[in-house]
């Protein structure tokens, strides 16, 4: 009888043992750990990953990192510059010249992608009209993803696409398509940019 009391007492002790280990094991993060922690890639820059929404702010960070990992002062092996990798052609448009500055100058980098997006859309307009929730080569038009589309390739690539329903290609250099700028970009609100024929960084 003893021995048997005492085998029950082992086990409940071995149950309670063992819930609190998977207890803590399975507890909620805080909220400081939530937060977004910097980490390092190449060349010991650090980058801070958000919790982004689906909104104009979500849309050019997300952009941001596929075009260069978020880095302002990065410069490619084709010459594009800074977070979004602008060409001097695109930059000259906004009456930016010296590239140094613009690389060193994140305000300025961040003015001149949303003046872009503003052309853009207005370029673009008719096409937004036109085509946003069609579907073209399985990918569902949105507006962000035009606006995508168009950083990557051109507005008027982006048009020639649109209205061939999808039988224009483009890739740049590096294979990048429209189609895929389309599908990953997909689904962002970027109703607060405004198109304007001549925006003024």
């Amino acid at each position: 009888m003893l021995n048997r009391k005492i085998i029950v007492i082992r086990n409940l002790i071995f149950v309670i043992v063992c819930f609190i280990t998977l207890t803590s094991f399975t507890t909620t993060p805080s909220e400081e750990n939530k937060k977004a922690k910097p980490i390092t890639v190449l060349n010991n820059t650090k980058l801070n990953f958000p919790y982004l929404q689906n909104d104009f702010v979500g849309f050019k960070e997300a952009l941001a990192f596929k075009e260069s990992q978020g880095r302002y002062s990065i410069v490619n092996k084709l010459g594009y510059l800074g977070k979004y990798q602008f060409g001097k052609s695109t930059l000259k448009r906004f009456r930016i010249y010296n590239t140094q500055n613009f690389l060193k100058d994140p305000e300025l980098q961040e003015k001149a992608f949303i003046a872009l997006c503003k052309v853009n859309k207005w370029i673009l307009r008719k096409d937004i009209r036109r085509s946003v929730g069609k579907t073209i080569n399985g990918v569902k038009i949105t507006e962000s993803g035009i606006l995508a589309a168009a950083h990557l390739s051109g507005a008027g690539n982006v048009k020639k696409y649109l209205r061939s329903n999808g039988s224009f290609k483009f890739k740049d250099a590096f294979g990048t398509s429209i189609e895929s700028y389309m599908k990953k970009f997909a689904g962002y609100d970027v109703a607060n940019i405004k198109a304007n024929k001549k925006p003024v960084v």
